[in-house]
């Protein structure tokens, strides 16, 4: 944690023309109340970054069915990170988008009953026709089975299997496609629990056989957490599997050293979602003396924010 240092809080002037490191500056400057974590967010991922072998990148399916998206896919382009941990619903919105499918702006006051009606399906302030989520995701899957099966893949981890997607895909713009070509592994715990996961159950039971060994994936994160020398550095955007998921094999190397959590979830209910790092120094998944921040917004306001500040820095922008 920063030490104490009390400094004064300074009024801010914003301006058209400002440059993105004078607006995280700002935030900076104007400290209170989640501007000053987000800047600090920004500091620690760019020097947590660059000093870590282990860069992990999590977060939730909802996520990906934004435009979102699209910074998700660039920040695992970029390198930055070489693991992704993530939820079958990223999984189902990225490939069901990347083979055609389109998801339309929405409001949250819709009639649901109407949106079923009219063969839409909602989630949140997005709406999703039925023709673009589920029968493009079953369709692919035919498709990558199929692959798998010529490939001898009788077996295999979910991030061999989404490495052989992100091979398939040919959208520049979808999180699969970006790790397989940037060589990130990317898990997914929860993999039967959305459209992708039950899509390779029925290709098994119309005899097309690729048996899913989440063994295979556990023996992947066990040779990246105990293997890879270091110091770790996780952005774990959102809760549930995907962040537990990290922070627990994190414990195995006595904890992360540098992580930022966004989120909007509360800690008061005793959830691991809301659970903030300095809980997770109780477990053994954040170390006592890592740097860490929680950041309480809105990811698809806060993370474009902070990717293109860990962005700048990566080509060699002035930091804040």
């Amino acid at each position: 944690m920063p030490e104490w240092r009390l400094e004064p809080v300074e009024d801010i002037r914003v301006s058209p023309s400002m440059t993105l490191s004078e607006l995280i500056d700002a935030y900076a400057r104007m400290h209170g109340f989640m501007a000053g974590h987000l800047a600090r967010a920004v500091d620690l991922l760019r020097r947590g970054l660059r000093e870590s072998s282990l860069r992990v990148l999590s977060f939730t399916g909802n996520l990906v069915s934004t435009g979102l998206r699209g910074v998700l896919a660039q920040l695992v382009g970029s390198g930055l990170f070489n693991v992704v941990v993530t939820t079958t619903g990223a999984v189902d919105h990225d490939v069901a988008r990347a083979v055609g499918g389109v998801y339309y702006k929405g409001y949250f006051e819709a009639d649901d009953a109407e949106l079923l009606e009219k063969g839409y399906h909602r989630l949140g302030n997005v709406f999703i026709p039925v023709e673009s989520y589920g029968p493009k995701v079953e369709e692919f899957v035919r498709r990558l089975v199929e692959e798998a099966v010529r490939r001898g893949m009788s077996e295999a981890g979910t991030f061999e299997i989404l490495r052989l997607a992100g091979e398939l895909l040919e959208d520049e713009g979808s999180i699969l496609r970006q790790a397989y070509k940037a060589g990130a592994d990317v898990f997914v715990p929860g993999w039967p629990d959305g459209a992708f996961g039950t899509s390779l159950f029925m290709e098994a039971q119309r005899g097309n056989r690729v048996r899913i060994d989440y063994y295979r994936d556990m023996k992947r994160l066990a040779d990246l957490f105990f293997g890879t020398k270091g110091k770790a550095a996780a952005l774990i955007i959102g809760g549930g599997i995907s962040k537990h998921h990290t922070i627990w094999w994190s414990q195995f190397r006595d904890g992360l050293d540098y992580v930022v959590y966004v989120t909007t979830a509360v800690e008061y209910d005793g959830s691991l979602s809301g659970a903030h790092p300095r809980e997770a120094v109780s477990w053994g998944k954040v170390k006592p003396q890592a740097e860490r921040v929680v950041v309480y917004a809105d990811a698809t306001i806060a993370l474009p924010i902070i990717a293109a500040g860990i962005l700048d820095a990566r080509q060699g922008g002035s930091e804040s």
